[in-house]
């Protein structure tokens, strides 16, 4: 799998979900346990690349503001939600965090089951019930990419009396 069927595999998902997060989980389950295991490791890889990609002090700003607050484990789950938009959405929010005011209609997006779907379309393409050093997480993580603790936020951090001037659209719709 190669980043262009990543992301239409993320959009077409999207689509036949019509916003239902549930719905595109199993979907996404689905469609990568019809693939070759080498793909659904692919599928790992490049969505720990994007989660890790989308590590940036704008983002976190993004997710304060839409939130409230940040803590480690909702960031994680609001870059995953972020990369499950697709890749219209992610790139444009990279780019400029506040156009997540076009997409965002209420607090709190997550969406933590990314984070396994290419671990059960592994297990159910392969058969194999306990996790080894051969399922996706273990390849992927072997290969450096770490969205843990183990990443570097980029970008300039930010002091919470900064964030109305940073993102003044996602502010004017969730922080003010």
């Amino acid at each position: 799998m190669d980043t262009k069927e990543f992301w239409q595999l993320i959009e077409a998902t999207k689509q036949a979900a019509a916003g239902n997060q549930a719905r595109q989980e199993q979907l996404l389950i689905a469609r990568l346990a019809e693939q070759e295991p080498d793909s659904i490791i692919d599928f790992e890889c490049l969505m720990r690349q994007y989660v890790i990609e989308a590590d940036d002090f704008r983002i976190m700003a993004a997710q304060k503001i839409i939130d409230g607050y940040v803590s480690d484990d909702p960031y994680l789950y609001f870059r995953c939600w972020l990369v499950a938009q697709g890749e219209a959405v992610f790139r444009a929010a990279l780019q400029q965090a506040d156009s997540l005011a076009q997409v965002v209609e209420e607090p709190y997006q997550d969406f933590e089951q990314l984070l396994y779907v290419a671990t059960i379309a592994f297990s159910e393409r392969t058969g194999k019930t306990a996790e080894d050093d051969t399922f996706p997480r273990a390849l992927a993580a072997a290969r450096g990419l770490d969205y843990g603790s183990g990443s570097v936020t980029k970008g300039e951090d930010w002091t919470d009396n900064q964030l109305p001037k940073l993102l003044p659209r996602l502010w004017k719709k969730f922080g003010g």
